[in-house]
């Protein structure tokens, strides 16, 4: 039952904010307003949230919108009779804006360039600020952990967004990435056989060549050595930008409704933490001076394999096939949801993305292995290829340059570990979240990746320490 007092208390803020938050004319007020933040505020999955998410949930409620933010639904419930929902944990959340980065045209009026033309992003209802939250929330479930740090724990992502326009062309999208920066390696000066430093570390000659006095382990590694500069609205593109490398994961693609509000639902496990093919970024054009360059489309990841320099594989045997028949599996149509499975054939073997844990391997050869790893190479693009192409090898087992889903498996062993537990970022490690517009350009990466040329909202990590119920009623399919 909802705590009556902090509702009353609750409602007489809104009261105050909601006037606000309507549109000015010509465009027109939510009607229902009172009732709509009453509603979402008395919710079982929301009565217990910490009130600066919870303020933004009514917010956002108070405005005008086709849906109010998403209902969160238990996924697990009691071993015993009557069997009752298990809430849903809230262990950390994220507050969206379009304010923590340099302006860009989808989020701010350049004359000459978008002063004269239709706004496509954030601007509707006349102008009301474009905001937006996550909820991440783990699952009880019966058998797996309860600790969200735990890779094998299922976790829930809500996102609700008010202020953007709906995409209409091209098959645009929005996309939500939950962002690990990241960090400085512990030294471990035992090397492999062949010299190269151990999973997850550097050696003492890899720490002594990293710049600057940023490269005490356990800190977030920067590119040029100088304490983090985070992005802000005070970079300029390309010259003046963030120094930290990040890691996205993709929360799925969606677009917005009639009322310029958007939600999105998304399961972060070991089967959907996973990311775009890193020998993606020279392509993105976010890379400064690489579309000058002309290395925009310059490269697709369409068929699976290890990029440019590691295994390129045959479109037939590995390529998205229209038939009910695969050509080596029973699989037909690529379909990287098909990740676990009783029949390991019919499992995804075409896989274009990689685990977060092993893009984390990849980057800590490209920036922070500087004698481990192709010592006297300082090409970033031929260094990015071969990690890619050389991690991806101590995990592929059947050497095809992908990491199929029996491969990927967190039970499965691989490169002398026992499991592949290690090959995964846990939730609660994603201190940043982004949305970007989205275009059909061919790529997995962020648009204009690393960059934040494509954002339209980001916001930080606050967790939530002991968790809170974060959910009501019990989802139909329980899955």
């Amino acid at each position: 039952m909802p705590h009556l007092p902090s509702i009353l208390l609750m409602l007489v803020a809104m009261s105050a904010v909601s006037f606000g938050e309507q549109p000015s004319a010509p465009c027109h007020a939510n009607p229902q307003a009172n009732l709509d933040v009453a509603t979402v505020a008395a919710r079982g999955d929301v009565s217990s949230l910490p009130n600066p998410l919870k303020e933004r949930l009514v917010r956002m409620a108070s405005r005008p919108h086709s849906q109010l933010p998403t209902q969160a639904y238990a996924e697990a419930h009691s071993d015993t009779a009557p069997f009752k929902p298990k809430p849903s944990q809230l262990f950390q959340y994220y507050l969206l804006d379009s304010k923590g980065f340099e302006p860009n045209p989808f989020t701010a009026i350049f004359p000459g360039l978008n002063d004269n033309v239709m706004l496509t992003a954030t601007g509707p209802d006349c102008g009301l600020p474009t905001i937006g939250s996550v909820r991440v929330v783990l699952e009880p479930k019966p058998d797996l952990p309860t600790d969200p740090s735990d890779v094998r724990a299922f976790i829930d992502v809500f996102t609700d967004i008010s202020g953007l326009f709906v995409i209409n062309n091209e098959s645009g999208w929005y996309e939500g990435w939950m962002i690990h920066d990241l960090k400085v390696a512990p030294v471990n000066n035992r090397p492999r056989p062949d010299g190269h430093a151990q999973f997850g570390t550097i050696l003492k000659s890899d720490a002594d060549k990293l710049k600057g006095g940023n490269k005490v382990p356990g800190a977030f590694f920067t590119v040029d050595g100088s304490a983090p500069h985070w992005p802000s609205p005070n970079d300029h593109f390309p010259d003046k930008q963030t120094n930290v490398v990040p890691i996205q994961v993709s929360m799925g693609a969606w677009n917005t409704l009639q009322q310029s509000d958007g939600h999105a639902y998304w399961e972060f496990n070991y089967t959907t933490d996973w990311v775009h093919p890193l020998y993606e970024l020279p392509f993105t054009g976010g890379i400064p001076g690489t579309f000058e360059a002309g290395q925009v489309g310059a490269l697709q990841s369409i068929i699976p394999g290890s990029g440019p320099n590691g295994i390129k594989n045959d479109p037939v045997t590995y390529g998205d096939n229209p038939n009910t028949k695969g050509v080596i599996q029973g699989t037909g149509p690529r379909d990287p949801d098909k990740f676990d499975g009783d029949d390991d054939t019919q499992r995804e073997f075409r896989m274009r993305f990689i685990p977060s844990g092993l893009a984390n391997e990849i980057f800590l050869d490209v920036y922070q292995r500087l004698a481990s790893f192709e010592p006297g190479v300082t090409d970033f693009k031929q260094r990015l290829f071969d990690a890619y192409a050389a991690e991806v090898a101590r995990v592929d087992a059947n050497g095809d340059g992908a990491i199929s889903g029996p491969e990927g498996d967190v039970d499965t062993p691989s490169d002398g570990f026992e499991d592949n537990a290690r090959l995964f970022i846990p939730a609660t490690q994603f201190n940043r979240f982004a949305i970007t517009r989205e275009l059909n350009d061919g790529l997995l990466a962020p648009r204009f990746a690393p960059s934040q040329r494509a954002w339209v909202l980001s916001g930080i990590q606050v967790p939530v320490n002991p968790s809170v119920p974060a959910s009501a009623g019990e989802d139909g399919d329980d899955r």
